[in-house]
């Protein structure tokens, strides 16, 4: 089996798995800072699907930390297809939190001119750290997609 960097059970994985658990805290503290966020359905899916991430990743980095720990391999058939699915599920509901709110941020500061009397600065801040977040949720399913098929 082939070593892939950010694999479950070491360092890098670990890096990654903290990484996506402080963008997703970081997007949903930004926007629940933000004035009047939960008037909008598309933010308040980013809240959800944010906090859904967030949990996920805390509790892979804390089966990483166990893995380092104690020295267990991650490597095998059950653990790697869960990983798999939980972070496709994730994977697919962070991009679309972001992209909906993403839609939504664009149509206030270019269409409807939104932003010229409101703050829209933190729903920028807050849907790029989403995408921040999705980034990295991909390349954990993409490292784990490549260990189950070589497994």
């Amino acid at each position: 089996m082939k070593k892939i960097i950010g694999r479950p059970g070491t360092v890098c994985g670990l890096l990654l798995r903290i990484g996506q658990c402080t963008s997703a805290a970081a997007s949903m503290v930004v926007m629940l800072s933000a004035k009047d966020f939960y008037k909008r359905t598309a933010f308040s899916y980013l809240i959800a699907s944010m906090c859904l991430q967030m949990l996920w990743s805390f509790w892979l980095a804390c089966v990483n930390v166990y893995a380092l720990r104690y020295k267990k391999d991650l490597q095998h058939l059950t653990a790697v297809s869960l990983f798999i699915g939980g972070d496709l599920v994730t994977a697919i509901l962070s991009l679309a939190a972001a992209c909906s709110s993403a839609g939504v941020v664009v149509l206030y500061a270019r269409d409807i001119k939104y932003c010229d009397v409101h703050d829209c600065l933190r729903y920028e801040v807050a849907v790029a750290l989403s995408f921040v977040t999705w980034v990295q949720i991909a390349v954990s399913f993409h490292v784990s997609f490549w260990i189950y098929a070589s497994v």
